[in-house]
């Protein structure tokens, strides 16, 4: 395992980080699941992430736990705020109330006293963003939070969100967005502004939900028991990369990644971490071999003649409209 700051702070995390989105408490059982966190750590990976919407709150117990008994100053610990967990109007978005009652919640389940990084989940358009940053404020200097982030916010307002947080005397140091060959919303306006301010990506779905695995094949159904065919498992989300044309360039990324010695869901992974910007991918897992399988990728450089040939086959198909970032898309209250 490598690793590396997060952003420019002094937080050092591993480069491949452990999260558990579509698994914990919902798609695995407890076993299996507490059996890929040991792998996890096993494989040097001391950075899990979690959110307190994932499976309806349990993602965080099961994660909490799976690490008990670990040194915890050994572990960076993140967890995220902002989509509903309960049937209240506050039970959702960034307003103080919810801020100061979700990271109450989140540290029972995880079974902590505090998370290394507190995150927004998505930008909240119905709550003022300085009563957002002002709770964020209060929530790092209680201690309960060392650090915060945002997730899949715009460009401008990380922007906006950074130079509250200076103001608070705050850390606001990680951006968590999808990053992957096939979605690069974030090159063209997200990571210069991060990279402006000193905060790092910590990327999400780095193989695009399993699709740069290269298992789905052009022209075929999707493999039974697949994330494609999974409604709890992401397949709305997937959907998008299922064409043609998409799954037809993604094999042939094969033979470059056997040229790297590489599987391609290894290939992939190394590819985001290429960017001096990205701080970690995260991979989620439902069997310990998947762990050991994809922390493979940590600490591999890949030369500047094998990006451009894989650029020359994916960028055909690869979504890069910066307008696509989700924290541009109007939402409406969580």
């Amino acid at each position: 395992m490598e690793y590396r700051h997060l952003g420019r702070s002094g937080l050092v995390i591993s480069e491949i980080a452990y999260g558990n989105w579509l698994t914990h408490g919902s798609q695995v059982e407890e076993d299996a699941a507490t059996s890929c966190v040991r792998a996890a750590l096993d494989e040097g990976i001391t950075t899990f992430d979690t959110a307190d919407v994932y499976a309806g709150t349990k993602a965080e117990s099961v994660l909490g736990r799976a690490l008990k008994g670990e040194r915890r100053e050994g572990l960076e610990i993140f967890t995220k705020v902002y989509w509903p967990t309960g049937p209240g109007r506050n039970d959702r978005g960034l307003s103080r109330k919810h801020i100061m009652e979700s990271i109450n919640g989140s540290l029972s389940r995880l079974q902590t006293d505090y998370v290394d990084l507190y995150q927004a989940h998505w930008f909240d358009r119905f709550t003022p963003l300085e009563e957002t940053m002002e709770a964020f404020a209060d929530v790092v200097h209680s201690g309960k939070a060392h650090y915060i982030g945002v997730s899949e916010w715009t460009a401008d307002q990380i922007r906006a969100a950074h130079h509250l947080a200076r103001e608070l005397r705050v850390p606001l140091v990680s951006s968590q967005p999808q990053y992957s060959m096939l979605w690069r919303v974030i090159e063209a306006e997200v990571v210069p502004a991060c990279e402006d301010l000193g905060i790092g990506q910590i990327v999400w779905s780095p193989i695009a939900q399993g699709v740069l695995t290269g298992k789905y094949q052009p022209g075929q159904q999707p493999p039974t028991g697949s994330r494609a065919t999974d409604d709890k498992g992401g397949a709305n989300m997937i959907s998008r990369f299922m064409r043609d044309e998409v799954l037809e360039r993604v094999q042939q990324l094969r033979p470059l990644a056997t040229e790297a010695g590489l599987s391609p869901a290894q290939l992939a992974i190394a590819w985001v971490l290429q960017n001096p910007n990205v701080s970690a991918a995260i991979i989620g897992a439902s069997r310990p071999e998947q762990v050991a399988e994809n922390v493979k990728a940590a600490g591999v450089k890949l030369d500047a003649g094998l990006m451009a040939r894989i650029d020359e086959i994916i960028a055909p198909v690869a979504e890069t409209d910066p307008s696509k970032t989700y924290g541009s898309v109007p939402a409406a209250r969580p």
